[in-house]
């Protein structure tokens, strides 16, 4: 079972502060004594260690500095950076714009070769039409109270990244749970739009679209939260909150294991038309 996305990254935290701690401990030093090498209040040092604040890289040199060890102040940096790159709230990914998150990833995108997405609340970026990608933006941007609403002009550049689905050389291998094509994001007619592209899109040679039946008996995995595998190499998990990136290898291979297991109870072709054209008839 995939460990708490959230838990993950706390977890690469502490292996920094762990570090840290050791090097107190190995100079002999007490936390107000380290507070004061440093010249900062003893409260931060505990802080620090306890993984409740994370360190910025002048925090890290101090602290190597203080305890004799400059020499590991750069390794711990990247340990840290790595473990804080790991947990990154919206509200700092969004502080220039839906747009600019959307084209922030395009390159990205364009260097992955296999994509491994599993949403269980809605229709996969990739395969979003520009109406279906206004709506859910729309109801991000309200939920996000931010001042400058670009939810239309972040739509346009979502759809245009999404092209890479149509270039050679990438494989995508997509399972939504069928609940997700009645989450009305958006009004009819781009609902029955989005619906009739998952019919085209689901055909394309380099796409594998698994729908899971709700009426699906002896499930092998519940419902999880969306997430999406890049390259056998990285998972990013989609909270309320953050979004959390994954590359620990042991963690990946959970995400990777859950993600076949999903995968098996899926139908596929003709069985998961059905269920498309159903929900578009549910529409009228």
């Amino acid at each position: 079972m995939p460990v708490s996305p959230s838990s993950s990254a706390q977890a690469a935290r502490e292996v920094v502060a762990g570090r840290l701690r050791d090097l107190r401990r190995e100079e002999g030093l007490t936390i107000v004594e380290l507070a004061d090498r440093c010249g900062w209040h003893h409260s931060k040092s505990s802080r620090i260690e306890n993984a409740l604040t994370g360190p910025t890289a002048t925090d890290i040199r101090r602290w190597c500095a203080a305890t004799n060890a400059p020499d590991q102040a750069q390794d711990l940096i990247v340990q840290s950076v790595n473990a804080e790159s790991m947990y990154r709230e919206w509200r700092h990914q969004i502080r220039s714009g839906l747009k600019q998150l959307q084209d922030s990833s395009a390159q990205f995108f364009r260097d992955t070769t296999l994509f491994r997405v599993y949403s269980s609340t809605l229709v996969p970026g990739l395969l979003q039409t520009e109406g279906y990608a206004a709506g859910v933006l729309r109801t991000a941007a309200r939920f996000r109270e931010l001042p400058l609403d670009d939810s239309a002009e972040a739509a346009r550049a979502r759809v245009e990244r999404s092209r890479v689905i149509h270039e050679p050389g990438r494989r995508f291998v997509l399972l939504i749970e069928e609940a997700v094509l009645h989450c009305q994001m958006a009004d009819a007619d781009a609902m029955a739009a989005q619906l009739g592209h998952l019919l085209t899109a689901g055909a394309l040679p380099t796409v594998s679209l698994g729908i899971i039946p709700m009426a699906a008996r002896e499930r092998a995995q519940w419902p999880r939260e969306t997430f999406h595998i890049y390259d056998d190499e990285l998972v990013s998990v989609e909270l309320v909150s953050a979004r959390v990136r994954i590359a620990q290898p042991s963690e990946v291979a959970l995400y990777l294991k859950a993600f076949e297991e999903l995968r098996s109870m899926a139908v596929y072709g003709a069985d998961a038309r059905t269920l498309i054209v159903k929900a578009i008839d549910v529409l009228h």
